[in-house]
């Protein structure tokens, strides 16, 4: 096969594969957002724990076919990931249930200019000027759609407020994990599915009456 082909199959599948990502991502907000919002569905952190407990079994089989290698998390490490991970689920669970979808997306968006605040801080990263130009102006339109969006609430502030400082932690500490360790995504997963998964399962119930 030419290099030329090579290219263009690559760049199809990485086509495809954001498509996919894209699609499946927004459908699962627009599902579970009708299940919360028109039918009175509340129990979305339990939901989350089915969600894993699918993963966990899908990375089993995964190891079982081999393309998955054996690989080490400390177990401190383990239980400040699954914390920080399931305070960004329930937290985004929660957004969504109180906020529009059109709020709970804007709001994500603050997840990245907390992210490179974050790499400042902690690994004295450096960002370009047209890279903070565009976090500024990231800043600017959550700003806008916060004080503009009239479906806004305390409450719901408050939510969205966790699920980004939640999630950014959450992605940061990814981030750590995979450069400590020297763990790719699938084997990252094969050690956080299974913890997060008898976590939210056992606590989700609880979390999703109260």
């Amino acid at each position: 096969m030419a290099p030329g082909s090579k290219a263009e199959k690559k760049a199809a599948l990485d086509a495809g594969a954001w498509m996919f990502n894209v699609v499946t991502s927004v459908g699962i907000i627009m599902v579970n957002k009708a299940l919360m919002a028109t039918h009175g569905f509340s129990f979305a952190t339990t939901l989350t724990g089915m969600h894993f407990a699918t993963t966990t079994l899908m990375t089993l089989v995964m190891k079982w076919l081999g393309y998955v290698q054996p690989s080490h998390l400390p177990l401190s490490e383990l239980v400040k990931f699954v914390f920080f991970a399931n305070l960004s689920i329930v937290g985004m669970n929660v957004s969504l249930m109180w906020n529009s979808v059109g709020f709970y997306q804007i709001a994500k968006l603050s997840i990245i200019p907390l992210l490179c605040i974050m790499e400042v801080l902690f690994e004295n990263f450096r960002y370009s000027r047209d890279t903070k130009l565009s976090i500024v102006v990231v800043l600017v339109g959550v700003g806008v759609c916060t004080v503009s969006d009239v479906s806004v609430n305390a409450q719901g502030l408050v939510a969205a407020v966790i699920a980004v400082c939640g999630t950014a932690l959450q992605q940061h500490y990814v981030n750590y994990l995979q450069r400590k360790y020297s763990l790719n995504s699938l084997k990252l997963l094969g050690h956080t599915a299974p913890a997060q998964a008898a976590s939210l399962l056992i606590l989700g119930p609880f979390v999703d009456f109260w």
